[in-house]
C-alpha cells in the first residue's frame, strides 16, 4: 500500500522528441490537487504547451479534471467519483458512466491513478476499467478500455489495452508515480 502524499514533484520527458513534464501534487482540503505544465510534440515539429489540474478525493478517485492548451482550447468534466460525468456548464456525459479515472495522452502520471486507488497484491489484475481517454490533438474525449497487473508489490506493473494493440510493463517509485514508462517517457 503507498504512503499517503502531502507534496511530491516529479519530472519526465518523452523519449522521443522534445518535450518535458513537471508535476506536482499536494494535499488540498481533504483531496489532492495534481497540476502540471507539459511541453512536447504531437508528431515531429507539431509543438503543442499543456496546463493541467485534477482534483482528487482522498482515496484518488477524479472529481474534476481541466486540460488547456497555451493556444486556448480546453476541456474540463467533473465526476461524482462514482462514474458520472458532466461538462463544465453541467450537462451530463453519460458516454462516461461507468469511467472512475482518466487518461491524458501526453503525460505518464494518469497511471499513478488506478495503480494507487486500486491497491493491487502482487499477481493481481484488475477488472476492466474504462477511462476518459483524452488525446492531446484532439481534446475529444472518448472511453478507454485498460487493465493493470500488480507483477511485484508496489513496484511493477503491467498497463495493458482493453484490445490488446498496447501493453507496458511500468516501474513505480514508492509512492506509486512511473519511473520509466518503456518506448514513450523517462523520469528526470
Amino acid at each position: 500500500m503507498f504512503p499517503p502524499l502531502t507534496l511530491k514533484t516529479v519530472r519526465w520527458r518523452p523519449l522521443e522528441g522534445e518535450g518535458l513534464e513537471h508535476l506536482t501534487v499536494r494535499a488540498l482540503d481533504g483531496g489532492i490537487r495534481v497540476e502540471s505544465a507539459v511541453i512536447g510534440e504531437r508528431e515531429p515539429s507539431i509543438p503543442y504547451g499543456v496546463h493541467y489540474r485534477v482534483d482528487l478525493d482522498a482515496a484518488w478517485h477524479v472529481r474534476s479534471f481541466l486540460v488547456e492548451v497555451t493556444t486556448g482550447q480546453r476541456i474540463a468534466m467533473t465526476s461524482d467519483g462514482q462514474g458520472h460525468w458532466r461538462s463544465e456548464d453541467g450537462t451530463p456525459l453519460p458516454a462516461f458512466d461507468g469511467c472512475i479515472d482518466i487518461d491524458l495522452a501526453g503525460s505518464p502520471f494518469t497511471n499513478t491513478l488506478p495503480i494507487r486507488r486500486l491497491g493491487l497484491s502482487a499477481g493481481e489484475k484488475s477488472p476492466l476499467l474504462t477511462m476518459v481517454y483524452v488525446p492531446f490533438d484532439t481534446f475529444e474525449p472518448f472511453a478507454d478500455g485498460q487493465f493493470y497487473t500488480c507483477l511485484a508489490a508496489d513496484t511493477r506493473y503491467l498497463f495493458e489495452e482493453e484490445d490488446g494493440t498496447f501493453t507496458a510493463e511500468l516501474p513505480v517509485d514508492a509512492d506509486g508515480f512511473v519511473t520509466d514508462y518503456p518506448t514513450l517517457f523517462a523520469r528526470l
